[in-house]
């Protein structure tokens, strides 16, 4: 017998009928390049976003066909997140923090047709532009009322005069199947070249549902959401389109993410939700702490943490110092990435300060419509909290292959499984910890050592910035640790201290034998360390 429900296809065109209807009032802010701030509502966002649709069908956009976008998060690149997958065509962000050769290859691999990119960023797109197989570059400029726009490159078109020229009342959306592709994202490259993850309509409009979920990320109507993570990072972490489909209230910062500008934006538009990378917050927390009265930030409810293990003392030290809630969660680009979050359950209502804490620095439980599991030596692990294995992961959202690839085929199981990468244990209530990636484990004398963990442990040093742990050989245990350190500013640190420090947390075993102090960590586009860098660069380290 089958069920007799109405044949609803789940498509992003129906967000904009949503919003225009209930929150056409709600306000969108930008902070443009020259730091002014340009508001408009929902409902004026829907109209520039039906002219833009309009505006690429004349262009002879068609659907299946793929419109890049090189650009900061803004206004205008929100009209690309709707405008774009309404006509049917896919929406593929490029990564701007890449280097110039991915960022090449990215944009044709993926057949972008027409290119949207920022006025800031042309300089960027000049160093590739000779390479790019796209037809058309659009620019986009953010210049306040009554200045003068700026002199568009010759051969390339005018954002704002598109859109003028757009009749909005010509904009039909597309008659779209759910499973037809929406939005695009290509891995950052750090084994191979970089990947690329196709989202359909129907994942995008889950995950976005997922998103709005009380006890994962809670965005609602009554939220003035600024996303931090980059909305050419797996789609901002899908929040703008979660944002349109409950009223929230969006903040984009433009390029402006040093810590003093988002603080500042924070407080002057009372802002209830954010997200962002460690490296952000650590930042953060740094100029919180050098100007602990000057912000008035009561309004912040939550700060979302992903991309990389966030440090617990880290947590910590913003729910004591600043009154301000972090959340740990974790996804990857193939997972949409919204996969697992770290809320303290009521089955936890009576542990001690120091073990909620301990639960909130983990990954924490899978989300609803996602499943994991463990696997170690062809066997699932037991959700025991002890045993470790490479986590897997399936759901309606999360990758079943890369886009025209024969790269990666490796990573997707016989029985419809994701393979992330990604060692972890899970304990009996479901929560995730991880403990490294299956390539930085140190294997030292036959056991495992979590360079993750030395890492987060390490950062808690009141002398250490940033720390960074590699294998490195051993002529007995064949690998031992090396922590590369970045002292904070005016302070020193030496071996000994180190592992004075860390000593009552770790067997003996686990200790780094050395450290090397440095000025800087290479980070990848998303804020991780560029642990393959390290390796090359230690390469002929030898410990006796």
């Amino acid at each position: 017998m089958q069920g007799l429900m109405m044949d609803y296809q789940l498509t992003l065109p129906t967000l904009l009928e949503r919003a225009e209807a209930l929150y056409s009032y709600r306000e969108i802010v930008t902070r443009r390049p020259d730091k002014s701030l340009h508001r408009y509502t929902v409902g004026e966002f829907v109209q520039r976003t039906r002219r833009l649709a309009v505006a690429l069908v004349d262009l002879g956009v068609r659907p299946g066909q793929r419109v890049g976008t090189l650009a900061w998060n803004h206004y205008q690149h929100l009209e690309a997140y709707l405008g774009i997958p309404a006509i049917g065509a896919v929406l593929h962000t490029l990564n701007l923090r890449l280097h110039a050769d991915d960022l090449a290859y990215i944009a044709n691999h993926g057949g972008d047709r027409v290119i949207l990119v920022d006025e800031v960023l042309l300089p960027l797109l000049e160093q590739i532009r000779d390479r790019l197989e796209a037809e058309t570059i659009v620019v986009m400029s953010q210049v306040p009322e009554g200045e003068s726009p700026p002199e568009i490159p010759s051969g390339m078109l005018d954002y704002e005069e598109l859109l003028a020229a757009a009749d909005p009342d010509r904009y039909t959306p597309a008659d779209l199947d759910e499973n037809a592709a929406a939005a695009m994202c290509y891995t950052s490259g750090t084994t191979g070249k970089p990947k690329g993850v196709v989202y359909s309509h129907r994942s995008t409009m889950l995950h976005a549902m997922a998103i709005g979920m009380s006890d994962l990320v809670g965005v609602r109507e009554r939220t003035s959401y600024l996303p931090v993570v980059p909305m050419f990072h797996v789609n901002a972490w899908g929040t703008p389109f979660c944002c349109l489909m409950v009223g929230a209230k969006q903040v984009f910062p433009g390029p402006h993410l040093d810590a003093a500008s988002l603080c500042d934006l924070f407080e002057r538009e009372r802002v209830t939700m954010t997200a962002g990378v460690p490296t952000i917050w650590m930042g953060i927390l740094d100029h919180l702490d050098a100007n602990p009265d000057k912000y008035d930030l009561s309004c912040m409810e939550m700060m979302l943490v992903g991309g990389a293990a966030a440090p617990p003392k880290m947590i910590a030290d913003f729910e004591q110092r600043h009154g301000l809630h972090v959340v740990h969660a974790w996804g990857m680009t193939e997972t949409s990435p919204l996969g697992t979050v770290s809320h303290v359950g009521p089955a936890n209502d009576g542990a001690s300060e120091q073990e909620r804490l301990a639960l909130r620095a983990k990954q924490g439980r899978m989300v609803p419509l996602v499943e994991i599991r463990a696997r170690a030596d062809d066997a699932l692990v037991p959700w025991d909290g002890k045993s470790i294995g490479e986590l897997e992961v399936r759901g309606p959202w999360v990758a079943s292959a890369y886009y025209d690839s024969e790269q990666g085929t490796e990573a997707f199981t016989d029985d419809g499984w994701f393979r992330t990468g990604d060692v972890v244990s899970i304990d009996p209530q479901g929560y995730v910890c991880i403990v490294d990636r299956a390539k930085d484990l140190i294997k030292s004398g036959g056991e495992w050592i979590s360079s993750i963990a030395l890492e987060n442990a390490l950062m808690g040093h009141p002398a250490i910035a940033e720390a960074a742990v590699i294998p490195v050989h051993h002529a007995k245990w064949i690998e031992r640790p090396l922590a590369v350190i970045v002292p904070v500013e005016g302070k020193s640190v030496t071996l000994d201290e180190v592992r004075s420090f860390l000593q009552p947390h770790f067997a003996s075993w686990w200790l780094p034998d050395a450290i090397e102090i440095t000025d800087a960590i290479p980070r990848t586009s998303t804020g991780k360390f560029k642990k393959a860098v390290l390796r090359e660069t230690y390469k002929n380290y030898r410990l006796e």
